[in-house]
């Protein structure tokens, strides 16, 4: 999946990519992705959009 590297301040396709969950507005719950840069190993974070859920 692709995200957003904050440190290289690129689009990036992350590795050992896992899917979470987190608190989203009205106790409603958001699926995320988290995983690392292949790059420089920063954590990167997606989150998912309602048709994901």
């Amino acid at each position: 999946m692709e995200a957003y590297c904050v440190k290289c301040k690129a689009k990036r396709e992350m590795i050992d990519a896992q899917e979470v969950e987190m608190k989203g507005k009205g106790e409603v719950k958001r699926k995320a992705m988290k995983g690392k840069c292949p790059t420089c190993g920063t954590s990167m974070f997606r989150i998912l959009g309602k048709a994901s859920v």
